[in-house]
């Protein structure tokens, strides 16, 4: 019978979702994706194979009983769903949207073997979107207050995951944001086009609902040190991200016209620079625009930058098309709105014009050699094949480091020589008695699940710790 079954799901098509034309998207900041109807969920939904020893649950890194909410999906029931992914997920709209499930929980999808993995993704964005849209918020029932009260610094993925846990546990939570709006890397660097801003807003609202208290405009090693809230608190969860831009380090990087994609994405992003007249933020508005890296990242840039109005947007990356470290489905979006790749190329220098200003940079070409450390290989000049792309803005989209500050203010706390802060992998305890932490902080620039992931193991040690304490 489960022979059959799985020849059955191995026939059924995987369900496309629709999207924006190309050429309508790359002018506007709506969602690219249009996401499923329910009729169209429910046909994907019925593709799973509802596996005895799902695979899929072990490729989450929050565990969420995959195959139960799919089956509820299948039912037509989709609020309950919703509730089922949210036992486990508090962001189930974000993960939806931006987490990469074809390396994770699609990737262990026994219909993937033969087939086309069941869009697991895809599912998790519809009910979420189901249950916000249908106003039938429902909260999980609360257990008795412990008294004790949790400190977390940064409300990113990481930070806004163990704080839901820590909530729900029956502690006091605070989460304390730098910024001025709360959602991390979810605000600041991802565009609109790719995670509307609301469904963030709603996401914290719901952890607020649960009784998270949130303050902003709060930098921590400043307005308070670490020490300062091991005072007040029994336990400090460090979840501040990776915010501090890494560059190129080759000459004319300080000409007018060079930007991190930190920056970048920032005025456009938290600052709305998309929203231009209701909010007058200044940002580049190249004509000419080239993006240095081939990550997510440098994937937003670029097709941020088209729809600021750049005639000619390039991707630079030093390797082939089999290295690039971005999703598959951003490479291709990128692709299909207009962004050019100009792959195994290396940047040697940037040239200004005598106003100060960029007007070219010189690149190599290079091949790809023996595997390096990371386990890609190697790209290599080629010598004589330097050549100038004429441009007029530059953003650097090579990766980034976690900020010193909280390190620099934080006696007792061990970092690492790249600045992370070096955290148990299973617990998030720090060397130092109290404080514990995860997502970029401790593992720089990584993927929204995976800092989710560190926020709930680092929950279930801390409640440990101060019911023990």
């Amino acid at each position: 019978m489960a022979e059959i079954k799985m020849k059955l799901g191995n026939k059924l098509p995987r369900t496309p979702m629709p999207e924006q034309e190309p050429k309508v998207r790359a002018r506007n900041f709506k969602e690219v994706p249009l996401g499923y109807t329910p009729e169209m969920a429910q046909a994907e939904a019925s593709r799973c194979l509802q596996c005895k020893k799902p695979a899929c649950v072990k490729g989450c890194p929050v565990n969420v009983q995959i195959p139960e909410f799919i089956k509820l999906v299948c039912e037509g029931k989709f609020l309950e769903a919703s509730w089922k992914i949210k036992e486990t997920n508090a962001l189930p709209a974000v993960c939806g949207r931006v987490c990469p499930q074809e390396n994770q929980c699609e990737a262990q999808c026994v219909l993937g073997k033969k087939g086309e993995p069941v869009a697991i993704g895809r599912l998790e964005r519809f009910v979420a979107d189901y249950e916000r849209n249908s106003g039938e918020l429902r909260l999980p029932e609360l257990p008795e207050k412990t008294g004790k009260k949790i400190a977390v610094v940064g409300s990113g993925p990481a930070g806004l995951t163990c704080a839901g846990d820590l909530i729900l546990k029956g502690h006091d939570v605070t989460i304390f944001e730098a910024l001025h709006e709360a959602g991390g890397v979810l605000i600041y660097g991802i565009p609109e086009f790719r995670l509307p801003k609301a469904i963030v807003k709603k996401e914290v609202e719901y952890l607020e609902k649960l009784g998270v208290k949130v303050e902003v405009n709060a930098v921590i090693g400043k307005l308070d040190t670490v020490d300062e809230l091991l005072q007040e608190y029994d336990a400090v969860f460090l979840g501040t991200g990776a915010g501090l831009p890494v560059f190129l380090r080759i000459p004319g990087e300080n000409l007018n016209g060079v930007y991190s994609a930190n920056e970048f994405l920032t005025r456009s992003n938290l600052m709305k620079a998309y929203e231009f007249p209701e909010y007058d933020t200044p940002i580049v508005k190249g004509k000419n625009v080239a993006v240095f890296g081939a990550g997510n990242v440098a994937m937003d840039s670029a097709r941020t930058a088209l729809r600021f109005g750049a005639e000619n947007v390039y991707i630079v990356y030093r390797r082939s098309r089999n290295e690039m470290p971005a999703r598959a489905e951003e490479i291709h979006h990128a692709e299909e709105e207009g962004v050019q790749l100009k792959l195994l190329c290396n940047p040697i220098r940037f040239v200004g014009d005598e106003n100060g200003w960029i007007k070219q940079v010189e690149l190599v070409k290079m091949e790809l050699g023996e595997p390096d450390a990371s386990g890609r290989r190697r790209p290599v000049p080629i010598e004589g094949s330097n050549f100038f792309l004429d441009i007029d803005t530059a953003i650097i989209a090579i990766g980034t480091s976690p900020n010193p500050l909280i390190p620099s203010t934080t006696e007792g706390l061990d970092i690492s020589k790249k600045g992370t802060i070096i955290a148990d992998e299973e617990t998030g305890k720090t060397s130092k008695d109290g404080v514990f932490a995860g997502g970029d902080a401790v593992t720089g620039a990584a993927t929204v699940i995976l800092a989710m992931g560190a926020g709930k193991k680092a929950a279930a040690a801390i409640h440990e710790y101060v019911l023990n304490k």
